[in-house]
């Protein structure tokens, strides 16, 4: 079973470096927090590389 990266959205500042470097994966959602809408947009070593590693308050997690 695949890993999917899930946005803890309680914690997420908007600071928009998931959104900004993996478009494909992350967006802003309504309540202006960060959220997946696709995890199949990108190599899960992207993801952790350009998301979850550079995210500053660490609200990216694999599930």
């Amino acid at each position: 079973m695949a890993r999917e990266p899930w946005v803890d959205q309680d914690v997420c500042i908007s600071c928009g470096l998931c959104t900004d470097n993996v478009p494909e994966v992350f967006r802003f959602a309504d309540n202006g927090k960060a959220e997946c809408y696709d995890q199949t947009g990108a190599s899960e070593e992207e993801i952790q590389n350009d998301a979850i590693d550079v995210c500053p308050v660490s609200c990216i997690h694999w599930r």
